[in-house]
């Protein structure tokens, strides 16, 4: 059975604080980059069949800090890239939380489309066409990672739970944490782990 390895990016200066979403020239910084190497480092000795970036800077940073320590160039692949902000790209975090559409992602996200961007619901579905796509053409025993963003990774792990989209931010995905999950071809998919920091090796295997 493949096994997905999502790795959010490591955090930037901006992280928490500016939704940075698609904008180009925001990247990990020095923290950042020391934080990427540690995530990296669990990945030490392991045998991946790929690496998969959203083309988005701070993913791609983080990704070729993986793909250093396992002699691996990754691959950008746009189905697991940001979602599209539009508008609210840019925008500080703290101005967002004042608008009544933003409490609409905790109500029905599965109903947000983000002005001159694109739906949650949208985001989930090339995340999870992407994810097919990396277990039709793997192998049954490979294991692959894919370094993308937050409410990707929290739309695509709702998908594999069967639980309804407007429940995913009940899904917590921290910077440079790892999620698992394993897309059998015959059987249901499994989360493996979600948001976790260290001690993958046993997933590994």
């Amino acid at each position: 059975m493949p096994r997905l390895f999502f790795v959010r990016h490591a955090p930037t200066p901006e992280t928490g604080s500016i939704l940075t979403g698609r904008l180009p020239g925001v990247g990990l910084g020095e923290d950042g980059i020391a934080i990427a190497k540690l995530a990296a480092e669990q990945f030490a000795g392991a045998k991946l069949a790929s690496i998969f970036t959203s083309p988005v800077q701070r993913c791609r940073e983080t990704a070729n800090e993986i793909g250093d320590v396992v002699g691996m160039k990754p691959k950008t692949m746009r189905a697991f890239e940001e979602v599209n902000y539009g508008d609210w790209s840019g925008r500080k975090l703290k101005d967002l939380y004042k608008l009544k559409a933003w409490r609409h992602l905790y109500s029905a996200p599965s109903r947000v489309r983000f002005p001159n961007g694109e739906t949650l619901a949208d985001a989930q579905a090339r995340g999870v066409s992407g994810c097919e796509q990396i277990a039709s053409d793997a192998r049954p025993n490979d294991r692959v990672v894919v370094v993308s963003h937050s409410d990707m990774i929290k739309s695509v792990v709702s998908h594999y739970l069967g639980a309804p989209q407007d429940l995913f931010q009940r899904i917590h995905i921290s910077p440079a944490s790892i999620t698992i999950i394993d897309l059998m071809a015959q059987g249901p998919p499994a989360v493996v782990a979600v948001n976790v920091r260290t001690d993958i090796e046993e997933w590994l295997k």
